[in-house]
């Protein structure tokens, strides 16, 4: 009997998805944790991270995603899996993705018929205890500054007040960030260190200082 625990990562089926599970230097920590890690060829692709690099850092490249289901304790993805992929899982299994369960109660069920439990990392919660479980932050995080990347690129003014040659002043682009969470804060930052005046406003008290 096979005592060790079997971690798997599958390439993502969503064509869309650039992100990948586990980067090498994760598979590193998870091996050190006790566990096999077997990777799907070619999972890490789209986050340029090669087969060869994940096997480097201690992880069986498996051909393809039936071979990984077949042998995995744990399954961990980006998306949620779809019902093709919950035919391939084996009951018992603990399956960690996003899920969406306040919009996708179908799926849940789904899951708990087939006595796959699951960790829906949306909701752990942002405290300091799961800090380094946190998948949000980092997301809303770069969402805010590519906001202001792309309004830039659109924009038909620059954004920083610039002297020409001639001796005109061109103003400072005006910026509006509605709301100063996690995406709002790093855009407010964003913009001001490319140069635009910055506004933000938030309906939150706690998001209000003087100055």
């Amino acid at each position: 009997m096979h005592s060790t625990k079997r971690f798997f990562a599958p390439l993502e089926t969503n064509t869309a998805e650039t992100r990948t599970t586990v980067a090498p230097t994760t598979v590193t920590k998870l091996c050190a944790l006790g566990l096999e890690v077997l990777i799907q060829s070619g999972a890490g692709t789209q986050s340029n991270y090669s087969d060869t690099e994940y096997e480097n850092a201690g992880a069986t490249i498996v051909p393809n995603a039936d071979t990984g289901y077949a042998q995995a304790d744990i399954v961990a993805r980006v998306s949620k899996p779809s019902p093709e992929d919950l035919d391939k899982i084996k009951p018992g299994t603990l399956h960690i993705s996003f899920l969406d369960p306040f919009n996708e109660k179908e799926l849940i069920d789904d899951l708990a018929r087939r006595d796959i439990s699951a960790i829906s990392m949306e909701m752990i919660p942002r405290s300091t205890l799961a800090q380094k479980m946190d998948a949000l932050s980092s997301q809303a995080s770069l969402a805010g500054y590519a906001a202001v990347t792309m309004a830039t690129g659109r924009m038909t003014k620059i954004l920083p007040m610039m002297m020409t040659p001639s001796g005109t002043t061109l103003k400072p682009a005006n910026v509006f960030v509605i709301g100063a969470g996690v995406a709002g804060l790093q855009a407010i930052a964003t913009a001001k260190r490319l140069g635009a005046k910055v506004t933000a406003f938030d309906t939150r008290p706690s998001r209000r200082r003087a100055g």
